[in-house]
């Protein structure tokens, strides 16, 4: 059997067993994979470290300079986007993403965990409606909103060389 037909053999085997994921490239100029950090428009951070990222990302910060408080907004398991938020920002497993939050929530330092959607599209509908929401999205599906903006992340937007949330 000639090597190209083997692989694609071995591929539609993989995708149908559900071991591998294709991702079309469906935006110009955005890396497939980048995920864009998105917060209602109310919002006065327009970039954010990678530390201070991840303090949101974690409950350990829940305001927003203003006041405003920090709503958490992350997808359903499963998804892309979360398995990236996971290992980048938290740089835990989903187990230990659901036992860190009980915790949390067990010790009253928060009221209550990260809101979980099941779509890009539920994700940005909330954080456009919620003053202080934030979330990540596939930086591809982000809407065009006078309610929403990306946040740049180390002085970087989706997409361009050095951008760490792929």
């Amino acid at each position: 059997m000639p090597r190209g037909l083997r692989l694609l053999l071995f591929l539609a085997c993989a995708l149908v067993i559900g071991r591998v994921t294709l991702v079309p490239c469906r935006a110009a100029g955005t890396i497939v994979g980048d995920i864009a950090v998105v917060v209602n428009s109310e919002v006065k951070e327009d970039n954010l470290a990678l530390a201070v990222l991840r303090k949101v990302a974690l409950g350990e910060r829940q305001f927003w300079s203003g006041s405003q408080r920090v709503t958490l907004i992350i997808r359903a398991p499963e998804a892309r986007e979360r398995s990236v938020v996971l290992k980048k920002l938290y740089q835990m497993d989903d187990a230990q993403f659901r036992q860190y939050w009980i915790a949390k929530i067990f010790r009253a330092e928060i009221a209550s965990g990260p809101k979980t959607v099941t779509s890009n599209e539920v994700a940005t509908a909330l954080v456009s409606s919620l003053p202080g929401a934030i979330s990540f999205v596939d930086s591809a599906q982000v809407p065009k909103s006078a309610k929403l903006k990306v946040l740049k992340v180390d002085s970087l937007m989706p997409g361009e060389k050095g951008y760490p949330l792929r």
